[in-house]
């Protein structure tokens, strides 16, 4: 009796071995799957972290020199920030430091490309922000005053509301319209404390209402 009865037990616990089996193996084999493959892919990313952030700290030295720039470093490196790790805060920021060698060394072109790349796809409102007016200002270094202006167009974020309008006051002198030259100032005037008006943004001010007088 005893003997039918394992056998049935044993019977039991072959179908129900293959009815649930290899589900079971297939499904312990996917979670070891997603486990060390999230493993490998933290590992990836934080390999890949200290190897941006390496490199960006090599743009810097090189850009940042207390003796001559590399010019020729500065643009290898911010290429290699592009290419090996596009769309990160690293190759953002980098492009930055590479526009700014580039005005410095008179090439405006190569730095309103290096801007443009950052303002098409942002990492951050920050970046975006910063690039958009360093951008605006170059095009009205090339005579392209308008189009900076249109790039200010819109509300910019609190913290950059101020250098935004003052900027937007500087192009419409160029473009010799006083009137809203003269509204944009105040305006960021108006957007920073007592203490920060007081400075470069009055004298514009001030030599606006001179020559209207």
């Amino acid at each position: 009796m005893t003997s039918g009865t394992d056998e049935e037990q044993l019977a039991q616990v072959k179908e129900w071995w293959q009815r649930n089996g290899k589900p079971l193996l297939l499904g312990g084999a996917l979670a070891l799957v997603l486990v060390f493959g999230w493993q490998f892919w933290q590992k990836h990313q934080i390999n890949q972290a200290q190897s941006a952030s390496a490199t960006y700290q090599q743009l810097l030295n090189a850009a940042l020199s207390n003796g001559e720039v590399d010019t020729a470093e500065v643009s290898r490196l911010g290429s290699l920030l592009q290419k090996e790790f596009a769309g990160t805060h690293y190759a953002q920021y980098g492009s930055l430091f590479v526009a700014k060698v580039a005005v410095e060394s008179g090439r405006l072109d190569e730095a309103a490309s290096e801007l443009q790349s950052v303002l098409n796809k942002p990492a951050d409102k920050t970046l975006e922000e910063l690039a958009r007016q360093r951008l605006a200002r170059i095009l009205a270094a090339q005579n392209k005053a308008e189009e900076g202006l249109a790039l200010l167009e819109g509300k910019a974020a609190e913290a950059f509301a101020a250098s935004r309008e003052e900027l937007r006051g500087d192009l419409l002198v160029k473009l010799e319209r006083p009137d809203e030259a003269h509204a944009a100032y105040s305006k960021a005037k108006e957007l920073l404390s007592q203490d920060a008006a007081i400075g470069g943004l009055q004298l514009k001010l001030d030599d606006l209402a001179r020559g209207e007088a």
